[in-house]
């Protein structure tokens, strides 16, 4: 789900909560070391996310914010944010070439560097958080 949260809205805030879960309160985010990103340099993307990036001339960057049953990446374009809210069935992440991160939820991607130590570390947090925290399928049974 893409959608524009420049401005407080309470449906889509509602919308998000129950796609991804509400926030971390403090103590979980301090014990987890954190739940946001560094910020992410964009090198490719679906089609309606390009668009709406190339509407001005400033660099493709993005951030992804851990929340307890998905995430959100966050990228800004002509002064309003817009949020790509992927629940942790929907996820998916491949590492292609060197250094770039792939995130994928349904017709909706983004590829990211990740060209530091930073970056791999919180999408290894990332992953090692959907592991523990994904229901039980069949064939573990």
């Amino acid at each position: 789900m893409l959608v524009n949260v420049s401005y407080n809205n309470k449906e889509i805030t509602k919308k998000i909560d129950q796609e991804v879960g509400k926030p971390f309160n403090l103590k979980e985010r301090w014990a987890m070391g954190g739940i946001g990103s560094p910020k992410l340099e964009i090198t490719a993307s679906s089609i309606e996310i390009r668009n709406l990036l190339i509407l001005d001339n400033n660099l493709d960057s993005c951030n992804i914010e851990l929340r307890p049953q998905g995430i959100i990446l966050r990228f800004r374009s002509l002064l309003e944010t817009f949020a790509l809210i992927i629940p942790f069935y929907k996820l998916s992440v491949y590492k292609g070439d060197l250094g770039i991160y792939s995130v994928y939820r349904d017709h909706h991607f983004v590829k990211v560097k990740a060209d530091t130590k930073a970056i791999q570390k919180f999408f290894r947090k990332m992953l090692d958080y959907k592991a523990d925290n994904s229901p039980t399928t069949i064939d573990e049974l």
